[in-house]
Parts: structure tokens; C-alpha cells; sequence
């Protein structure tokens, strides 16, 4: 019997991410190429690779803001092609560039995004207060964004993406840029948000350390396909005993981290702090 599409309740699912031969092509170029994946309920996953790997493509597939040239992906049950709009109601997303409005407030940017996520009014306040309660906003929640720190702007990113308690989570690159401390910061409301709810996260990083601080497990993409999946401990141990994450990304895409390619996005995206403020 197919499903009814119409009904806002996601349909029973083995695991809220499947992808099957998932293919986008650009004027010819192929910048995802036959991806197949599943993410399991829970699972804090990620998708690790250097810059033009694939790995925000994908994720704009699976967040319905690019069409797949080939191929199927189900996300919370709905099939990103047929169903977008059901799709879009059951995740979260967290851009790559800084995305808050600094010219609002931190209490009325998450009002934009209550109201953008038809979140009933009678519920709007008590649900933006539990997120930035969570995130640990409270006292920040009447200032200008244009006065937050990079840190505090990719945590009311996560809290805005989180009020309408999305089944699914998507974090592109949400570190690139912020300084130690604060990119600590962001991974211990991550992983808080890994504990505490039963949202499946899908994070996309080309930090080595990142990937094995967070995730439980990891797929590895190189020139639009995935290399490599499993645990960090797995993928290392398959390698030797004193082999790093460093290790498994180059003996799997033949390359070194792409040091400048992430200077270069840090850059990027501290052009985007000074639009916002």
C-alpha cells in the first residue's frame, strides 16, 4: 500500500537516512557519484573529507535544496524528490555559513524561525525558551547577533534548528572558523544534543578530530564517492595500532588534510560574521 504523503507523521522506517546510488551532476562535472548510506536511529554520523569531496552536495540533497540527478534518498521515511515539504518538516539543518541575523535579537531570530516552522503561537515561547536553555543562550537572548561571538552564533544556529524537535539534524561544517575554545563548545551541545533526544545527527566536517570526538560512526567521501565506513576506532585499528585519523583519510583518498582549503573556508566564513554584524 504506498504511503500517504499528505499526513505530517512519518511513516514507520529502519533507519531515518538511506540513500541508494545517489547522483548530482553539474554541466556534466559529477560531484556525487552513486552514494549509497544508511544512517541508523540516533546515530550521530559523519561525513569527513576535504573541501570539493561531495560532502555539502550531499547534504543539500538530503536537506531538499538540491534535486538528485540520479539515485533515491529517504529522510525520515519521505523520499527527498517525491515529498520534499514532509521532508522539510522533520529536519533540522545548519547551513556552512553563518546564517542568524545580526541586526535581530537572539529571541527574535528564534521567533523567525518559530513562526517559519509553524510552530502554534500559544507554544512559540516556551519551546525558544527549553532551546536556548539548551544551548545556553538565556542570558544572551536580548542582545544584537552582531554583538555575539562566532561561537554563540553557530549556538543559536543549532537551537533555531532544533525548536520544532526534528527527527533528523544536519550540521554542515559548523566548526569551520571559530577558535578552539569555541569549536569545544559547540561539540559539548552536540553531543548534548546526541544524548539527551532521540534526533539523529548528521554532521559534515573535514576535521580529523572532530569526526572522532563526535561521531559514532564516519563515512569517508573522496571525489564525490563514499571510501570508506565505520567507527573511528575501526577505521584506525584496520590500518595498525598507532594509526590516526590523519592516517585513514590519506591511506583512503591517496591526499594530506587540505590545510589551505580550510583556511581558505575559515575565511569565508568570517566574511559571512561581518555581513551578519
Amino acid at each position: 500500500m504506498p504511503v500517504d504523503q499528505s499526513s505530517s507523521e512519518p511513516p514507520p522506517i529502519a533507519a531515518p537516512i538511506v540513500t541508494r546510488n545517489l547522483t548530482r551532476r553539474f554541466d556534466g562535472v559529477v560531484a556525487v557519484d552513486r552514494v549509497t548510506l544508511t544512517v541508523e536511529p540516533g546515530e550521530l554520523f559523519g561525513l569527513i573529507g576535504s573541501n570539493g569531496a561531495g560532502k555539502s552536495t550531499l547534504i543539500k540533497m538530503l536537506t531538499t535544496l538540491l534535486p538528485p540527478s540520479e539515485g533515491t534518498a529517504l529522510v525520515a521515511g519521505y523520499d527527498v524528490a517525491k515529498a520534499p515539504a514532509e521532508v522539510r518538516r522533520h529536519i533540522g539543518y545548519v547551513p556552512q555559513l553563518l546564517s542568524a541575523d545580526g541586526a535581530l535579537t537572539g529571541h527574535e531570530n528564534m521567533l523567525l524561525s518559530a513562526r517559519l516552522y509553524g510552530i502554534p503561537s500559544r507554544e512559540r515561547e516556551a519551546k525558544i525558551e527549553e532551546a536556548l536553555a539548551a544551548l545556553e543562550l538565556t542570558g544572551e537572548a536580548h542582545r544584537l547577533v552582531r554583538h555575539y561571538s562566532g561561537g554563540m552564533i553557530r549556538r543559536l544556529e543549532i537551537a533555531q534548528s532544533m525548536l520544532h524537535r526534528p527527527a533528523v539534524m544536519f550540521l554542515d561544517e559548523p566548526t569551520v572558523g571559530l577558535d578552539p575554545i569555541a569549536r569545544k563548545a559547540v561539540w559539548d551541545h552536540v553531543r548534548m544534543l546526541r544524548d539527551k533526544t532521540d534526533t539523529t545527527i548528521l554532521i559534515t566536517t573535514h576535521y580529523m578530530e572532530e569526526a572522532e570526538e563526535l561521531c559514532n560512526r564516519v563515512a569517508l567521501m573522496s571525489r564525490g564517492r563514499i571510501a570508506v565506513v565505520g567507527t573511528p576506532v575501526e577505521l584506525k585499528s584496520a590500518l595498525g595500532p598507532n594509526a590516526t585519523m590523519d592516517d585513514v583519510f590519506a591511506h583512503h583518498t591517496g591526499a594530506e588534510i587540505e590545510v589551505e582549503g580550510a583556511l581558505g573556508e575559515a575565511r569565508r566564513t568570517r566574511l559571512g560574521v561581518r555581513h551578519h554584524g
